[in-house]
């Protein structure tokens, strides 16, 4: 069964009843509908900035361990996820696009060692938008943000999360 392509204006959008919503908009916040499920009653949305400012919203008043719980879903960078072919699609693309993927032997062992000593002081995975940065910029920023306290690794962590929704959401209608 072929699903059907996904809308591309947002009266589509807003005619969708919460089914709908889900399905197509359900994995834009990575292993979390349930950010989806609480931006569709904000519907009518009138433009992309409105829709992505529901569901960015929707995670703002959230529960600290709700908040927690989404940035603890998304992978590790080149991580084993990305080593198994587990991750989600938008994932896959997105650490490809940043050149994670061709990684030599050297920064492979780099970026491992990263992601452990960032788990170890935060308690959750590193998280950059990908796809607006050089495989150089994602290794720097990781070592400076490593340097970070929690408070402010945290929110770091949320802010890269809405830029990386918002990219996903521009391409699931049809945005360049």
């Amino acid at each position: 069964m072929t699903s059907a392509p996904a809308p591309t204006r947002l009266a589509d959008v807003n005619a969708m009843d919460a089914a709908a919503f889900l399905k197509l908009f359900g994995g834009v916040f990575e292993h979390s509908s349930w950010v989806a499920e609480r931006a569709w009653a904000n519907k009518p949305f009138a433009s992309i900035d409105a829709l992505h400012a529901a569901m960015a919203d929707a995670v703002r008043k959230a529960s600290f361990d709700e908040q927690l719980a989404l940035i603890r879903v998304h992978p590790e960078l080149a991580g084993k996820e990305a080593q198994q072919g587990t991750l989600t699609a938008a994932s896959t693309h997105e650490q490809k696009s940043g050149g994670l993927t061709e990684l030599s032997r050297e920064e492979m062992q780099r970026i491992s060692q990263l992601n452990r000593d960032y788990a170890a002081k935060h308690g959750h995975p590193f998280i950059i938008a990908v796809r607006l940065n050089t495989k150089e910029q994602i290794f720097s920023e990781f070592e400076r943000r490593l340097a970070s306290d929690i408070k402010t690794e945290f929110a770091a962590c949320l802010e890269q999360i809405y830029l990386i929704t918002r990219l996903r959401l521009e391409a699931l209608l049809g945005k360049p």
